[in-house]
């Protein structure tokens, strides 16, 4: 079993930054790729970025130039750095972990989500 939790979330104002974090643990061999998603009410999850294992990185068109990810294979964690937020990022945010377990088994993890309001 492979647990997921996101942190980092909160209230920001327009113009400023926030950094969340996710943190794989559990039965896990390996990570491969992750992955930054969001949900707005009423809206269809939106995909945020991805990271590979060695450090790949692609981005929705939204957050391009604006948001960055990054990864620590050793803790099993993977970053979302958020500049410039604006208050249509609002949204929870949630983690995705692609991988295998010590029995070589596929897995694919979400956590529960982390809130980010962008507000004055």
């Amino acid at each position: 079993q492979v647990h997921i939790v996101e942190s980092g979330g909160g209230l920001v104002q327009p113009g400023g930054s926030l950094r969340l974090t996710c943190t794989a643990s559990g039965s896990i061999f390996t990570i491969g790729d992750m992955g930054w998603f969001r949900q707005a009410p009423g809206k269809q999850r939106e995909l945020v970025g991805t990271i590979t294992r060695d450090g790949r990185t692609t981005y929705g068109g939204s957050v391009k130039g604006r948001f960055t990810i990054s990864r620590d294979n050793a803790k099993n964690t993977m970053y979302l750095q958020m500049n410039s937020l604006k208050p249509e990022d609002t949204a929870v945010y949630l983690c995705n972990a692609n991988g295998l377990d010590p029995r070589y088994v596929r897995f694919g993890s979400w956590g529960q989500g982390t809130q980010v309001t962008v507000s004055s």
